[in-house]
């Protein structure tokens, strides 16, 4: 998962070992790895359910729908801020990678926060929540076609079981609800494409450069805000969109500002918990708090119902763990060989 990817978007890998135990500049050493382990997954439950009925409550204020990306340009101004603190509070300066890295990883969370936000002007928002738990898909399908890898059977069949459920989802979508619309299964899916170059190449500026966290954070936010000012003013969306924000300040940028907020802290406390246990874990107490979200968006939002969507979400929810065990089981066979390189070393 991205690091900068949204944080609904949040799920982000990051195998990279921390002295201590960090969250947002705060030390948590004094606490047990339990006391850590339930701070942090509770943080994670709580931060981004509010961070899922925030943005989809934005989506409801009559006439919002056309503003996603202006709302991705302001998320994207406040993590900046928030980024640029955090390094002074952390007393890091500097920069690591390569600015073309930094260039390539703006543009690619600029289409992946995006897109994803201007999807939501037309598909519900448990569509583009199970959406963005598909991310395997384009994954496995690229690394067939391009790179010509071979999976095993596990992640096979997670690919499977999460087309099968979103196909059938999308079906119900679009019979039941109003505001589906093909652009929106578009916008999402482009969305989906950038997340999965995004990783990659963020774990290349991490492992080849030995770049922090903060500093990707903050050169991705910073260009991406600028990059986002052309594209809104390229697509004469800029003013339009100021209009409409200043017409309601209250619900347009207090929205924002909590959206933003949640965001940044729900990438702070998954980060924080993949350092203190591992990813699979992670993916187990993300995924169920995407389940819980889908719940409250249909018991919150006014919208259609079928049983169908409980069937076809439970089958990519069943891909999601499948292909975060398999890759738990790959990480535990590969552990012996690499204690008998040791040993032999």
């Amino acid at each position: 998962m991205a690091l900068v990817a949204s944080s609904e978007h949040s799920i982000y890998t990051a195998n990279i070992s921390r002295k201590h135990v960090i969250l947002c500049c705060l030390g948590l050493d004094p606490f047990t790895k339990c006391t850590q382990f339930v701070i942090c997954a509770a943080g994670i439950m709580v931060v981004f359910l509010g961070y899922g009925y925030t943005q989809e409550l934005m989506f409801h204020i009559e006439g919002f729908k056309p503003h996603g990306f202006y709302l991705t340009f302001v998320q994207f101004v406040l993590y900046s801020i928030f980024a640029f603190v955090e390094r002074n509070m952390r007393r890091e300066s500097g920069r690591t990678a390569p600015l073309r890295t930094h260039l390539l990883l703006s543009v690619l969370s600029v289409g992946t926060i995006g897109l994803s936000n201007a999807a939501l002007g037309y598909l519900n928002y448990p569509t583009q929540v199970l959406f963005k738990c598909c991310k395997l898909i384009p994954v496995l399908l690229g690394g067939i076609l391009i790179q010509g890898k071979r999976y095993n059977c596990l992640d096979l069949l997670a690919a499977v079981l999460m087309s099968i459920g979103l196909a059938a989802f999308i079906l119900t979508d679009n019979k039941l609800s109003p505001t589906f619309s093909l652009i929106g299964v578009v916008m999402i899916s482009t969305a989906l494409l950038f997340d999965a170059v995004i990783g990659n190449v963020q774990e290349k500026a991490m492992t080849a450069y030995g770049t922090p966290n903060s500093e990707i954070m903050i050169f991705s936010y910073s260009i991406g805000s600028v990059i986002l000012l052309f594209v809104l003013v390229a697509m004469q969306d800029f003013t339009p969109a100021v209009d409409f924000f200043a017409q309601n300040p209250v619900e347009t940028y207090g929205y924002a500002a909590i959206f933003s907020i949640l965001g940044y802290l729900g990438i702070q406390l998954v980060l924080t918990l993949i350092s203190i246990s591992d990813a699979f874990i992670t993916v187990i107490i993300t995924t169920c708090r995407k389940a819980i979200s889908i719940i409250l968006s249909f018991m919150l939002f006014a919208k259609p119902f079928s049983f169908q969507y409980v069937w076809s979400g439970a089958l990519v929810l069943l891909g999601v763990y499948l292909h975060a065990y398999s890759k738990k089981l790959a990480k535990l066979r590969r552990l012996p060989l690499v204690h008998q390189e040791k040993l032999s070393s």
